[in-house]
């Protein structure tokens, strides 16, 4: 088979996907020095299934995972919640629009509805009473951006089949 071409990949297990979704909260819930600086894993891996699986991973496990953020870095419960389940939507919305181009084009509409998500946030934490953190808060998901294409063939390799299976 020739790299770069498209190949039909094996249907999805349930576990994988579970297995993503724990991986990342594992990341974000890693003490980082500057959390500014660091991608939302979380919402990575979200916008990746809802883009590639919208009927399995919807609004409801992005709100689902949002709870889990909000409780497990003790921040304003529900300010996740909110924007993850805008991710979701965002995401399943535009997922046949993104699927459509290469990896580097994907990477600018994911960047659009991370930096979306990170607005979400922001509003509900300035409407809480916070201060604004400054500017570097668009290096998360600009760097989240830059991690789509290695993000896509790792959380694809389960789905690929083995060399052996192509050629016959």
């Amino acid at each position: 088979m020739i790299p770069g071409s498209s190949q039909i990949l094996l249907p999805v297990r349930m576990s994988t996907i579970i297995g993503s979704f724990a991986l990342a909260l594992f990341l974000d819930f890693l003490p980082w020095r500057d959390l500014r600086l660091v991608p939302d894993f979380v919402a990575l891996v979200l916008a990746f299934w809802c883009v590639r699986q919208p009927r399995l991973v919807g609004l409801g496990v992005g709100w689902t995972l949002g709870l889990l953020t909000d409780a497990g870095n003790g921040v304003l419960l529900g300010q996740h919640a909110l924007a993850y389940s805008l991710l979701a939507f965002l995401s399943v919305w535009m997922s046949r629009r993104i699927l459509w181009f290469g990896p580097m084009l994907q990477s600018l509409h994911i960047a659009l509805i991370l930096l979306a998500t990170q607005a979400a946030v922001l509003l509900v934490r300035l409407a809480a009473g916070d201060q604004f953190p400054g500017w570097p808060i668009v290096v998360g998901p600009l760097g989240g951006a830059l991690l789509w294409p290695v993000v896509t063939w790792l959380l694809l390799l389960p789905q690929r089949r083995p060399e052996r299976e192509q050629t016959i």
